[in-house]
């Protein structure tokens, strides 16, 4: 418990202090933060989790808290990973029905086609255990898993990142 008091103690204050900037990789957020300084990819790795969790990123993107700024332009790839990130669960369950809103929304953030939409739906519902390969996934894995599933299809390799 006084780890959890520690921990939000120094959340609450950490946005009043506007000197972390967002890393390139990881992103920004409460992670960004608590591992600034840091090196190696086990910390990458920890500040990436830390951002995606708790909806941190989401917060300090909305207030221009925690590193994060919201003022600047969304690339084809940041934006398929923020709506990825905002809709795991949604998503998730949509891929294993083949069909639903989220899973739509995401052919049309991605890019698909109207006459590919089919094909895309089918492929991620044919590849939801490659997609969702373990229990603890993260969003930027989501993303990695189908853009390889386009990768290696003939028909939908063109919407490949």
């Amino acid at each position: 418990m006084k780890k959890f008091v520690a921990v939000s103690l120094l959340a609450a204050t950490l946005p009043f202090s506007g000197v972390a900037m967002a890393d390139a990789d990881v992103g920004c957020g409460l992670g960004t933060m608590i591992f600034d300084g840091k090196k190696g990819k086990v910390f990458k790795v920890l500040a990436a989790t830390t951002n995606g969790t708790s909806g941190n990123q989401t917060f300090g993107i909305s207030l221009g808290t925690l590193g994060c700024d919201g003022n600047g332009t969304i690339h084809s790839r940041e934006k398929i990973a923020l709506f990825i990130d905002g809709n795991m669960d949604n998503l998730a369950r949509d891929i294993a029905k083949g069909e639903g809103e989220t899973l739509d929304t995401l052919a049309q953030v991605w890019g698909i086609q109207d006459a590919d939409k089919v094909l895309f739906t089918s492929m991620t519902q044919d590849n939801f255990g490659t997609i969702y390969a373990a229990a603890n996934v993260t969003s930027n894995d989501v993303m990695v898993n189908i853009n390889n599933m386009l990768v290696d299809s003939d028909t939908l390799s063109a919407y490949a990142l």
